[in-house]
């Protein structure tokens, strides 16, 4: 037969291997989060312009 504490074992594992799966998705997802966020940063200077001129062109044509 088994000994016994085994089962305990496997379960221990698959927690700890569970904590690694999740702490890695948290991590990815931080780093995702924060590349979106400097390319906001970079791109909403630009954007930002543009959508103020669009906003103006608008204005223009409803007269």
């Amino acid at each position: 037969g088994e000994k016994p504490g085994t089962e305990q074992d496997e379960v221990k594992l698959q927690n700890a291997s569970k904590q690694i799966v999740q702490t890695a998705i948290l991590r990815a997802v931080q780093q995702v989060s924060q590349e979106s966020q400097q390319k906001e940063k970079r791109t909403n200077s630009s954007t930002g312009l543009q959508l103020e001129r669009g906003k103006l062109t608008k204005k223009h044509e409803k007269k």
